[in-house]
């Protein structure tokens, strides 16, 4: 506030506001691995928003969104790199066993608790399913 940065006010005021909606729904104090969930939402949000606003040439929107999400994008913890993934992945594979793409479940249920927060699972399932398939 005293800096005048009224754009990263908003967005700061805006997650404050998402983390205490769902704390009032769930009636529950939400923990951190519950605010990185919400803040991957609200990153995801935008990102549609942007893909929205860019069909309709709205670069005026689209910065916007992309100064938001590089700010709430700051609130989470680091990401893992391409090559810790694979370390992961791996682990993943040879505990649970899986020898195919049928076993993929199994897999993501194992990484999404190791990884949650600390990379894109979107990301994480291409290269689980690129591994059981080849």
């Amino acid at each position: 506030m005293r800096a005048k940065e009224s754009a990263r006010l908003s967005t700061i005021r805006l997650l404050l506001a998402a983390i205490k909606q769902r704390e009032v729904d769930e009636r529950i104090e939400l923990d951190d691995a519950n605010v990185v969930s919400v803040i991957q939402k609200m990153i995801k949000q935008r990102q549609e928003s942007i893909a929205q606003f860019e069909k309709a040439s709205r670069t005026d929107l689209v910065d916007v969104e992309k100064a938001e999400v590089q700010l709430l994008s700051a609130y989470l913890p680091a990401q893992m790199g391409e090559a810790e993934i694979q370390k992961e992945i791996d682990a993943a594979i040879s505990g649970s066993g899986a020898s195919g793409a049928k076993d993929m479940g199994k897999v993501m249920a194992a990484l999404k608790a190791r990884l949650a927060g600390k990379a894109d699972m979107g990301k994480v399932s291409a290269l689980v399913r690129a591994k059981l398939s080849g």
